[in-house]
């Protein structure tokens, strides 16, 4: 016969029981949040948790990734209820080996995606490859991972239309100043950037017909190493000696190397400056812009790509499926055709300041209007 006794002993013995359980399921849990698992964000169904989401950015050198793609990022993780404190962050200030560590480092502390803007689109294949082996995907950020079939998805923006904008804007600019026969500088990006190498191919798509025709001179072109503003101050000085400071126009691929331009063209003393491009709508480059120094920009609206990214990395490591309105299209790598999310660049110059870029809140008006640039502002109307 069973005594009441007995009766609480067994069900003490079951809340024990119960409870061994559940501490065992804990530790496997945290367990698999830390280790080097070799299971794909696939191989955990229907959306469990998400795990370790792993951001590599690759310089600091171009003020966007710390000011703004990296918080909007992490923005992004937290509207969708992850936990930002599992994200992984690393910046390899231009360092393509330092960024292996760092990526070998996110794999051996459980990521279970990685979000890769490489320093070195061919060197970064073995990334993405070390990453496919261990199951985990690989998001290729701003700029694509070269021959490497390893890689899951890609988001940036059509680098060839930028350099499109930038050559037609700097065309019209000097067209808008007379000049009929104009001699230009091209200082190009990092030559182990892929997409320095689609701006430049995009800038040369509309420079070449005229150069074929007599209506436009390349006389100097230089590909800067590491984006490197004070190389670019370095290449514009040589090109100024060469050319007894002759230069009617300047083709820069970004802000930091149109920001090095300008100051060797001030040091050599050129005034009025000939028109500049730039890209990226960095706080100093849009100051000079207002100011009349460089004549335009290429701004990419940074919080959609990186939101973007965030929302494809937060589906991948709850073991979902990325969203089709994120990877409609697809760019090849030399390897496979990548399933791809392609946003559009917009060309400012300081005509549309207002409209974009402050309109927007990518820059407000207070850090725009500092001291040296209220007389500016005033006149555009930007308040």
């Amino acid at each position: 016969m069973t005594t009441s006794t007995d009766t609480r002993n067994r069900r003490r013995f079951g809340v024990m029981l119960a409870i061994a359980g559940a501490g065992t399921l804990a530790l496997a849990a945290c367990g698999s949040s830390s280790n080097n698992s070799s299971s794909s964000s696939s191989s955990s169904g229907g959306g469990s948790a998400p795990g370790k989401i792993a951001l590599l950015l690759p310089e600091t050198k171009t003020t966007r990734y710390e000011a703004a793609d990296k918080p909007y990022f992490l923005q992004k993780l937290k509207d969708l209820g992850y936990d930002t404190s599992q994200v992984i962050y690393s910046n390899a200030n231009q360092d393509a080996a330092l960024q292996q560590n760092q990526a070998d480092a996110a794999i051996t502390n459980g990521a279970k995606v990685l979000v890769l803007d490489p320093v070195d689109s061919k060197s970064a294949a073995s990334i993405a490859n070390k990453a496919k082996q261990a199951g985990i995907p690989v998001i290729s950020y701003d700029r694509l991972i070269t021959g490497s079939t390893a890689v899951s998805y890609y988001i940036s923006f059509d680098n060839q239309k930028v350099g499109q904008l930038q050559a037609q804007a700097l065309v019209d600019g000097l067209t808008k100043a007379g000049k009929t026969d104009p001699h230009i500088v091209m200082i190009n990006g990092s030559p182990t950037d892929n997409n320095a190498h689609q701006f430049k191919a995009g800038a040369h798509s509309v420079f070449d017909p005229l150069v074929s025709s007599g209506k436009l001179h390349i006389d100097k072109e230089y590909d800067t190493p590491d984006w490197s503003p004070d190389q670019a101050q370095n290449e514009m000085q040589q090109a100024l000696t060469a050319l007894n400071n002759k230069v009617d126009g300047v083709y820069a691929a970004n802000d930091g190397t149109g920001g090095g331009a300008i100051a060797a063209m001030k040091s050599a003393g050129l005034s009025p400056l000939p028109p500049v491009t730039g890209q990226d709508a960095e706080l100093a480059g849009i100051q000079r812009i207002i100011a009349g120094q460089q004549y335009m920009t290429i701004y990419k609206p940074i919080k959609p790509e990186a939101s973007d990214a965030a929302e494809m990395a937060f589906a991948l490591a709850s073991g979902k499926s990325v969203p089709g309105n994120l990877a409609g299209s697809k760019v090849n790598n030399g390897a496979i055709d990548v399933p791809s999310d392609i946003l559009t660049p917009v060309a400012v110059t300081k005509d549309n300041v207002k409209d974009t870029v402050v309109k927007d809140g990518f820059h407000t008006a207070a850090e725009i209007c500092t001291s040296d640039y209220t007389q500016f502002c005033t006149q555009l109307g930007i308040s």
